[in-house]
């Protein structure tokens, strides 16, 4: 059992109320997160069914768009309902919180597609995402909060570590439960409507939560504060208005949750974002990976939370912030030879030179997902830095000039998007293809789909591809498919002129000859060594945010201690970083080196790193009943 320490110093057992506090608030974070990261997650599926009458471009944009609304809107939560909190208490606002977060996310379960309720589903859908990340910026302040206000001073970190497992246990949870649906449904089931059985389950697990929140009483400091009649007024007044309490918001922000932000982001989503998309891991195997990386990690939220106890919050926090600064780039070299050896390889022996004339290439910053590359440096860019090659940019061409790309002994001309809007769509499908195909010279690991082909386009398709040496008779002679008109106008085989009045397709399968991919090969990825990278970043994590909810609740006086405390927490987080795989990206795109964007995490986290050293004061010992 653990020991907690009285006022006078005597030891005794952890009341039976003391537990279920921290049960109570650390289950509800647990399920608020697991909420907040299906939308993240199953993505993909939301797209499908809330946004299909659009192109699969612009599905992807409007769900990125929704998702990142989620995370613009907590600070706006974290002001709204921490207000609250201090001025009517802890207990039944944080009960608020979950329940706005639960029902959002079993109605998103239920909530019909786009083919059913039109333009009003996608509308419902942003709604409902901006009650969840409201109620999740209000969330974090109030179970930290409440469990601190619960503990003994001298367990505070131990207690409160407990909350700040939750993210991990959150994201881990999520990612189970998927796996487990996935698993047990056809691929076309699961996207036609298996997805929304994770979003229907959490009605469990509010019911759980929510039974087991009214079921505690109002924090003890709060309570003898407003028994004393001490509270505050004006809560966001007096935490941001007057210095001497700003002064600690902004010391909060820029001396803890801004580099303890960047740490988390880069150590559990940039982690898993760089394995799957700039590495080309299968994303089951991703999930994997991560699932068993928090599984072994999770346990030292709880262990620096207590050691926290012992020889103080900011030491530990320090600590991790300078591990990260030191070691990210060589763990995330280290992760690319671990994952991806032959990608690794020829990153090493092929890199690509890009032409471009003065002011062609631009910064690509895209934080919602809705800007595209336009200018042919751009494009050239962006396909590239997608495509995982490194590349030097040379701005010596003429203006007005087409960007070019030379990889090994191949120069490929890029194109403008604006000055070919009439056949933007051919340009790309031609410049892909050749970049592709001296990408494929250069040793990168590219595999190529089947391609489908309707019998009016054999001809001309074996005639546009030299290099895989086709013959149309003997495609002709083999296996073929006959499909209805319409269904191959939609699926783009051909155009209803193309078909001559036909009611239906002959259609061919070409092995080898469709899309290309970069592809990890399974039987070349290093389980081990992955999992054992991804554990040490998961370990920064948990150096990091182990203790910051008890240095933030020890910064803040009582009156004030919800609102000021969640303010930074979820600027922090929310901003610096939920922004950080599009910060890292457009830098990644600029130097066309996949590490270079680290350099964003790396100085986020040096900035905390000096001026919490200098400026922000260990807060271990703080009596939260004298700091009214």
């Amino acid at each position: 059992m653990a020991i907690a320490s009285t006022a006078g110093g005597a030891s005794r057992g952890m009341t039976r109320e003391e537990k279920k506090v921290i049960f109570a608030s650390s289950l509800g974070t647990v399920f608020e997160w697991y909420d907040f990261y299906l939308y993240g997650a199953l993505a993909g599926a939301i797209g499908a069914a809330f946004f299909a009458s659009y192109p699969e471009a612009t599905r992807n944009i409007f769900t990125l768009l929704v998702f990142a609304a989620g995370f613009l809107v907590r600070p706006f939560g974290a002001l709204v309902f921490g207000r609250i909190g201090d001025l009517v208490g802890r207990k039944y606002t944080f009960l608020v919180t979950i329940l706005i977060m639960g029902l959002s996310t079993f109605l998103v379960g239920l909530l019909p597609g786009s083919a059913n309720w039109g333009i009003a589903a996608p509308i419902i859908l942003v709604g409902l995402r901006m009650l969840q990340g409201l109620a999740l910026g209000g969330e974090y302040g109030g179970a930290a909060t409440y469990v601190a206000e619960h503990a003994p001073d001298d367990r505070r970190g131990f207690y409160t570590s407990w909350i700040q497992t939750t993210a991990t246990l959150g994201l881990f949870l999520s990612l189970i439960v998927i796996l487990v649906v996935q698993n047990s449904l056809s691929k076309e089931d699961f996207a036609a409507w298996g997805w929304r059985i994770p979003f229907l389950l959490s009605a469990i697990l509010l019911g759980i939560s929510v039974w087991i929140r009214l079921s505690l009483a109002e924090s003890p400091t709060f309570q003898r504060m407003k028994d004393e009649g001490k509270g505050s007024k004006a809560p966001l007044t007096e935490a941001f208005g007057q210095w001497k309490n700003a002064k600690i918001a902004l010391l909060a922000l820029f001396g803890l949750t801004a580099g303890q932000a960047v740490v988390w982001y880069n150590g559990q989503f940039y982690a898993l974002f760089f394995l799957a998309n700039v590495l080309k891991v299968d994303p089951q195997s991703v999930n994997i990976m991560i699932a068993i990386a928090l599984a072994l990690g999770a346990v030292f939220f709880v262990v620096f939370g207590w050691l926290s106890d012992k020889i103080g919050r900011k030491p530990i926090i320090m600590a991790g912030l300078a591990l990260a600064i030191v070691t990210t780039f060589p763990l995330f070299k280290a992760l690319t030879w671990a994952a991806n050896p032959a990608l690794a390889t020829a990153q090493q022996n092929t890199r690509a030179t890009v032409t471009a004339a003065p002011g062609d290439c631009k910064f690509q910053f895209n934080p919602t997902g809705t800007r595209k590359p336009l200018t042919s440096c751009d494009i050239a860019t962006d396909f590239l830095a997608k495509s995982s090659v490194p590349y030097d940019i040379v701005t010596t061409a003429a203006a007005g000039t087409a960007a070019s790309v030379k990889i090994g002994a191949e120069t490929v001309t890029s194109y403008d998007a604006v000055a070919a809007a009439d056949k933007a769509a051919p340009s790309d499908a031609a410049f892909k293809k050749a970049i592709n195909l001296a990408l494929q010279d250069g040793g990168y690991p590219l595999k190529r789909a089947a391609a489908k082909v309707a019998d009016q386009k054999l001809d001309a398709f074996v005639a546009a591809n030299p290099e895989l040496k086709l013959d149309a008779a003997a495609i002709r002679a083999g296996e073929k498919a006959t499909v209805p008109l319409a269904q191959a106008v939609k699926d783009k085989l051909l155009t209803a002129d193309e078909a001559a009045g036909a009611t239906d397709v002959t259609v061919y399968s070409v092995p080898a000859a469709g899309a290309f991919a970069m592809f990890a090969d399974p039987a070349a990825v290093n389980w081990a060594k992955v999992i054992g990278i991804l554990f040490i970043l998961v370990l920064y994590v948990t150096m990091v945010y182990g203790p910051i909810a008890a240095i933030l609740v020890e910064m803040f006086p009582t009156r004030i201690r919800y609102t000021g405390m969640s303010l930074p927490y979820h600027i922090g987080n929310g901003w610096f970083g939920g922004l950080l795989p599009a910060i890292v990206f457009a830098l990644s795109a600029s130097k066309g080196d996949i590490y270079y964007g680290l350099w964003y995490p790396v100085v986020i986290a040096a900035m905390s790193l000096i001026i919490g050293m200098i400026f922000v004061r260990d807060t271990l010992g703080t009596n939260l009943h004298d700091k009214q």
